[in-house]
């Protein structure tokens, strides 16, 4: 029994320290994101508009919160 409850409290810690880890889900989002940019402003130029305006940059520039 002693060694059924050592054996949960190592596999908890194996398992919490997993789930905590960090992975590569920021480095991919950002690496979308980027790509996804990329390919707005190409079919912006391809098709003679002029770049996409995020509307948190209109704001800005408007002076409006």
């Amino acid at each position: 029994m002693k060694i059924a409850k050592i054996c949960a409290f190592a596999g908890a810690l194996i398992l919490s320290s997993v789930a905590l880890a960090e992975g590569g889900g920021d480095r991919t989002f950002e690496k979308m994101m980027a790509a996804n940019d990329l390919a707005m402003e190409k079919y912006a130029a391809k098709e003679g508009k002029s770049d996409p305006v995020v509307s948190s940059d209109a704001k800005d520039e408007t002076g409006e919160m």
